[in-house]
């Protein structure tokens, strides 16, 4: 699994479109928190970085997927998908290994983002006037939110050999988890039943975490979220050999 995940990770570094991806967020990020007149920090007079973590998800729904769509779809395409399953490891492992260097990729995403804080805590006034405590938990949020972004991709580049067709399917599943169970529960059919809708989509429990509520239900329901699509990866493969 580490061999895996390793051998990913160095294939990103060598390849320009992890720099791309990176390159692309912090861009929007930078445009959305500092330039935007509606939203611009120096604009708006208020030290919060809300902006980063209401853009970022739409962000990463386009990036992650544009990042996972080769994981398996180009090992299909080219035939190296036959040497991995001639390795000591169980298709779990490969699985395991891929998301590992994705949600890697995530992780090294929002670091650089770390200096937007520093920026705002120090235009605080006083310095230092931040809800630290928030944005801790907006972060973690976050990050959970692209690793299920991960997962949703490289189980749409399980199903394909063409990394065009799994790009389109990781953004079109990626928006629905998202987006599509809470503006399904706001249709007025559901009654008592559109908080259950709700809460069965990903943007409910990114709000919550968001608020900087980490709590056990949250972490569950997006950990859970990564096992389901990651095991769907699995069968997914196995039905293929």
């Amino acid at each position: 699994m580490i061999a895996v995940m390793m051998k990913e990770i160095n294939e990103f570094l060598y390849s320009i479109i992890a720099y791309l991806v990176i390159g692309v967020f912090l861009i929007g990020v930078s445009i959305v928190l500092w330039v935007l007149p509606e939203t611009s920090l120096l604009e708006y007079g208020y030290a919060s970085m809300e902006p980063l973590f209401s853009i970022g998800p739409y962000l990463f729904m386009f990036l992650i997927p544009a990042i996972t769509m080769r994981s398996f779809a180009e090992e299909k395409r080219s035939g190296t998908i036959e040497l991995l399953y001639t390795l000591p490891l169980s298709s779990r492992a490969i699985v395991m290994g891929k998301f590992l260097a994705a949600s890697s990729l995530v992780f090294f995403s929002l670091l650089p983002t770390l200096v937007y804080y520093y920026s705002i805590h120090q235009l605080g006034n006083p310095p230092g006037n931040l809800d630290t405590s928030g944005i801790v938990g907006a972060y973690f949020g976050l990050f959970f939110l692209g690793s299920v972004f991960a997962s949703i991709g490289i189980f749409s580049s399980s199903i394909t050999e063409n990394q065009i067709v799994a790009f389109v399917v990781g953004v079109l599943l990626c928006f629905i988890s998202y987006e599509g169970f809470t503006t399904l529960a706001h249709i007025d059919l559901w009654d008592s039943w559109a908080y259950y809708i709700e809460y069965f989509g990903i943007m409910f429990h990114y709000n919550a975490m968001s608020k900087g509520v980490i709590d056990l239900s949250n972490l569950t329901y997006f950990v859970g979220f990564i096992m389901i699509m990651l095991l769907a990866t699995h069968y997914s493969l196995e039905a293929r050999k």
